[in-house]
């Protein structure tokens, strides 16, 4: 069949590419590896997409799922229960410390209208975090309908450079443009966006980190009015940031006059919050009575080193969002996490949730999240994350802190990010033709290298920077931590020996930024502040690059394969 031909055009697999989809076939996988078909042995150092727990054939995992195959493998949500359901919120509850009471699970389906006075409106029906999302936006307008019916709310407040998934409600809320320019007609208009908590990016020339964020809590108090407090239902955030790869040769995006009015609408990548940042967006979110919300489906349940990624700062959400790692893999599963206040709310109303999916609490899926989650408490494995991560994090700083084209190493746990720049003085990303990211992720699954790098684009000013992400397995060893740097250092080096050798840093960087270097911004301002006044040294670039169609044109004359 033409659908496993990996050198032919496929017959029936569309994954993104309509040709050819470049991605090796696998064969098999052990914990830490992936193997295809030609022999190659991959260390999955991305864990997929922040989504690997225990690692790849866990015996354990496999024995509870084929249990739960045994009992009972589909009911519906409507009609039954299941223990595996049950045990699993349970668990998920008692890991926030009660500060939050009821767990709610997504997987797929249809939606089920169940009050007539709550209209509902079509929504995705992926098996994602997104889907995850979608329901949790959807729980927060019904909070405010159960106090007042003829409440006002209905508004959200994301932030620049977030991604909280590809539906229609997620990709309004969030805000990774190049996922999102081709959609804009479709989207609703009821999401905006503040300033993100970004030292590298965002904190000004000799600005404190107290200064800065009390900047940004006054940049949430005046979106709040200027919108309408009482429009508004939540505020959304990444405690740690995440990130998205983009791999679409799509040429449907802002004309270049258009381009620097998108300023900071990056995918980030993995940045973690100054301490009291959560707490200041918390004061003013209790201040006009709004819902706060955290998506830690890429940095939550154990990946940044503690159970749940705001128990580091101490302000816990009014919901909370999880996903990749509950089920680790083996099953499609997300959930939805929420306090008394707002369960409370609903008892004292409908009593009910305005929400239903033929395969919500699916069996299956949540009897593998409830071994993995069981396997991630008795292994301690959270602390491994946390030991690993430290090691990983002095090892990534050890080789290349002192790289001439690394701008930023930053992260927590097992969740990092490496962002390249092209001149390290003025934080100028590399122009997007370069297609940095995606050749060290492509180097990466070449014979010889052997490593999974999830690289992204947009970490600059949403259309130029590189970067990719290391968010390995929670069962990593110090050994390898240090095979998995050894590798990075090994694909990073070739990679730029490649462009320095076809003069690619000399004519598209140097030529590029010829008398930028060193240039003074207007009214003493620092590096950062290019990001903010909208002036700086990647206007030149912005003006003087088609970004991401630059990309689309390596990939079509390379053909290149593009890591997922």
């Amino acid at each position: 069949m033409g659908s496993l031909d990996v050198e032919g055009p496929p017959t029936g697999y569309f994954y993104r590419h309509t040709d050819h989809e470049p991605y090796a076939l696998v064969k098999s996988c052990s914990p830490l590896y992936v193997e295809t078909v030609n022999g190659q042995r991959i260390l999955d150092a991305t864990g997929g997409a922040s989504v690997s727990a225990v690692g790849h054939r866990n015996a354990r995992v496999k024995k509870a799922i084929n249990a739960q195959l045994d009992e009972v493998e589909y009911c519906h949500p409507s009609f039954f229960k299941t223990t595996a359901a049950l045990q699993l919120a349970d668990l998920l509850v008692d890991s926030t410390d009660g500060a939050l009471t009821r767990a709610c699970f997504a997987t797929s389906g249809k939606l089920m209208k169940l009050k007539p006075h709550f209209s509902e409106q079509p929504q995705a029906n992926d098996i994602s975090g997104s889907e995850a999302v979608e329901m949790a936006m959807k729980l927060a307008r019904q909070y405010f309908l159960e106090i007042d019916p003829n409440t006002r709310r209905h508004r959200f407040i994301g932030r620049q450079g977030s991604w909280h998934g590809c539906s229609m409600g997620t990709l309004a809320v969030g805000d990774f443009k190049v996922r999102k320019a081709p959609y804009m007609p479709l989207l609703p208009d009821n999401a905006s966006h503040v300033l993100p908590c970004h030292t590298y990016r965002g904190l000004k020339k000799n600005e404190s980190h107290e200064a800065y964020i009390a900047r940004l809590a006054q940049n949430l108090e005046d979106e709040f009015r200027r919108v309408g407090p009482e429009t508004v239902c939540a505020f959304m955030v990444e405690p740690i940031v995440g990130t998205v790869s983009h791999t679409s040769t799509s040429n449907h995006f802002p004309p270049k006059t258009q381009q620097a009015n998108v300023r900071h609408a990056q995918a980030l990548g993995c940045v973690p919050p100054l301490p009291g940042y959560l707490e200041a967006m918390k004061a003013v979110c209790d201040r006009h009575g709004a819902l706060l919300m955290y998506d830690e489906i890429m940095c939550g349940l154990g990946r940044s080193g503690t159970r749940h990624a705001w128990q580091a700062e101490g302000t816990p959400p009014d919901i909370e969002i999880v996903g990749k790692t509950l089920g680790s893999g083996y099953a499609p599963i997300s959930a939805v996490l929420v306090n008394e206040k707002v369960i409370g709310a609903l008892r004292r109303g409908s009593g009910c949730f305005t929400h239903g999916q033929t395969f919500q609490n699916l069996p299956v899926s949540c009897a593998a999240a409830l071994e993995v989650q069981r396997i991630i408490q008795e292994d301690d494995l959270v602390t491994n994350v946390a030991r690993m991560g430290a090691l990983l994090s002095s090892l990534l700083h050890a080789r290349f802190d002192a790289h001439p084209y690394v701008g930023d190493i930053r992260g927590r746990g097992l969740f990092w990010c490496i962002e390249f720049v092209a001149d390290r003085a003025t934080k100028a990303p590399f122009p997007a033709v370069l297609n940095l990211a995606k050749r060290m992720a492509n180097r990466g699954l070449e014979p010889g290298y052997d490593i999974s790098l999830f690289a992204a684009n947009g970490s600059a000013d949403g259309w130029l920077g590189d970067h990719f992400l290391l968010c390995p397995a929670y069962i990593v060893t110090e050994s390898d931590v240090e095979e998995i740097v050894k590798r990075v250092v090994k694909v990073v080096e070739s990679v730029f020996e490649d462009v320095r050798r076809e003069g690619l840093v000399k004519e598209m960087v140097d030529g590029l930024f010829e008398g930028e270097k060193g240039k003074a911004l207007p009214n003493g301002a620092g590096p950062n502040d290019a990001l903010t006044s909208g002036v700086g040294p990647d206007d030149k670039l912005m003006n003087g690059i088609d970004g991401i169609s630059g990309i689309g044109a390596i990939e079509r004359s390379q053909g290149a394969p593009v890591a997922a």
